[in-house]
């Protein structure tokens, strides 16, 4: 994938244990797809969720467009996700099982200039796993600091 634009969600790799990954299109309104290209979005304290058989995205701020008038959207509303219905059912049955939970993980523009979120299937991460995943990452600073010399 090409893309210029691409949000990370830094946070859910540390908090969280990436077992599947999809890409989801997004239902958005017209103001959105405007801010997303110009960089606004903020995909921190997103998650998702199930309702009535639908996969939701919640608290994905995505900033006023800066050229909108009155028409602008809501910075933090639920939106749709768009995915097929096997892999709805999928991750459906998965979430139902205890300890599993669906993150976003990136927000990315493609090719044909559609807004698109990658999604994760996750497990969360006990105390001892972050303290092993900030060890492993001290250690690729100093080892790439001992390589430049």
């Amino acid at each position: 994938m090409s893309q210029d634009l691409y949000i990370k969600n830094k946070k859910a790799y540390f908090e969280y244990h990436i077992l599947d990954k999809y890409v989801a299109g997004i239902k958005l309104l017209g103001t959105e797809i405007k801010s997303i290209r110009e960089g606004k979005a903020n995909l921190n304290d997103a998650f998702c969720t199930f309702i009535s058989n639908e996969l939701y995205v919640r608290n994905l701020h995505i900033s006023e467009y800066s050229h909108g008038s009155f028409y602008n959207h809501e910075a933090k509303r639920d939106r749709v996700l768009l995915l097929h219905k096997k892999e709805l059912k999928k991750l459906q049955t998965r979430t139902e099982e205890k300890g599993f939970t669906i993150v976003p993980l990136a927000l990315f523009v493609n090719e044909r200039g559609f807004a698109k979120l990658e999604i994760g299937l996750a497990q969360g991460k006990k105390a001892f796993d972050k303290r092993e995943t900030i060890k492993e990452r001290e250690s690729k600073i100093e080892l790439n600091r001992i390589m430049k010399r």
